[in-house]
């Protein structure tokens, strides 16, 4: 049996290893276990209790006002004797949290090789995004499996000097979660979005990254107000982050508008069935930027910089910025030119095509078949 100890602690992390959790669990000769380090503890929960996963392991280490620098000592230390308990023959980390970043570091200082989901994205600039692109480069440094997404992200790693051998294209895992949670008749567990008027094209929004916080996410609300305020048959959807810089931001500036909801952040199951019957999309998540096409749902990033260019190429992203007249612009124009708007929506998904968890394992298979 192979031993494969999977570790996550936030929600993004959750909805890509949540699918290969899954397969997984139902794959011969793969003896697997999850440990949980809890760096989100609602978020996280939201996407795995509805799905049944039952962490092996909880390190539970969320604490108030907590910093990067007390997550990576709380998930370093905690994984140390977790590792030493389960023994296992590879550890598999997802993109690039702070918990990604901390549990690549106690594998490596353990001896125990490393897989590492959604490898090699790059937006070559260390402080965007925040602190997931140093993150990110530094689980490469010592990861022993490196699963890229899309063939870009490959590229990424080669002209860092990884070796061609360990890198394994398998599609993004974010694509794979859909086939669980996006359903025909969908009656939302926010009672809130089962009353919004059908009648509206919708503008699902979703806006936290800690380079957006202050003026970039002041100026984000002030453009899509004076969307919804030039378009009357638009309404505007927010399922605000619970960090309280965003929700003061938001509520500050957005509440009490006719034409804009704004909610607790709400399951992945109610956000992905919004992102089905949405009309756009403007996000600064990278999880969604991926999900997107697959609902033929275009999608404005509110960033300066994507490590999801594919998206770019393809159409189905257009860098919006987190400029308040240039974010505007962009909206007006997919909500006046059906032409660029259709473009976006028909133009191929760059990301997958449902089967990453498999190639995922079928790798993990051929790596220890080959000693």
């Amino acid at each position: 049996m192979i031993k494969v100890l999977s570790v996550f602690g936030t929600r993004p992390e959750a909805t890509k290893m949540v699918p290969l959790m899954l397969a997984l669990k139902d794959a011969t000769g793969i003896d697997s276990k999850i440990c949980v380090t809890a760096q989100h503890r609602e978020l996280l929960d939201q996407v795995l209790d509805p799905l049944g996963i039952k962490p092996d392991l909880d390190l539970n280490i969320m604490t108030v006002g907590q910093s990067l620098a007390d997550v990576t000592n709380r998930v370093l230390t905690g994984l140390a004797p977790v590792i030493n308990d389960v023994k296992p023959d590879i550890l598999l980390v997802h993109g690039d949290t702070t918990t990604t970043f901390a549990a690549g570091l106690a594998a490596f200082y353990a001896k125990v090789a490393i897989g590492h989901v959604e490898a090699g994205l790059r937006s070559f600039d260390k402080y965007r995004p925040y602190p997931e692109e140093i993150n990110r480069k530094l689980v490469t440094q010592v990861a022993d499996m490196h699963f890229a997404p899309t063939a870009n992200s490959r590229e990424n790693l080669l002209r860092e000097g990884v070796p061609d051998a360990s890198i394994f294209v398998t599609g993004n895992t974010a694509i794979d979660l859909l086939k669980y949670t996006a359903r025909d008749n969908y009656t939302f567990e926010c009672d809130a979005l089962n009353k919004l008027d059908t009648s509206k094209r919708l503008l699902l929004m979703t806006a936290h990254r800690q380079e957006n916080l202050g003026q970039p996410l002041e100026a984000i609300c002030r453009a899509v107000r004076r969307l919804v305020e030039d378009f009357p048959d638009t309404m505007l959807v927010w399922p605000v982050h619970p960090n309280k810089l965003v929700k003061d931001t938001a509520h500050r500036l957005l509440a009490g508008h006719d034409q804009i909801l704004l909610t607790e952040a709400v399951s992945v199951f109610d956000l992905h069935n919004l992102m089905k019957c949405a009309y756009l999309l403007l996000t600064d998540s990278g999880g969604l930027q991926e999900e997107s096409p697959a609902f033929d749902l275009p999608t404005l990033v509110l960033r300066e910089v994507t490590e999801r260019p594919e998206g770019l190429t393809a159409g189905t992203l257009a860098l919006a910025g987190v400029k308040e007249d240039a974010i505007y612009a962009h909206g007006v124009k997919l909500l006046t030119d059906r032409v660029a708007y259709e473009k976006m929506a028909k133009a191929e998904n760059p990301f997958g095509d449902g089967r990453a968890s498999e190639r995922i394992i079928a790798a993990i298979r051929q790596f220890f078949r080959a000693g």
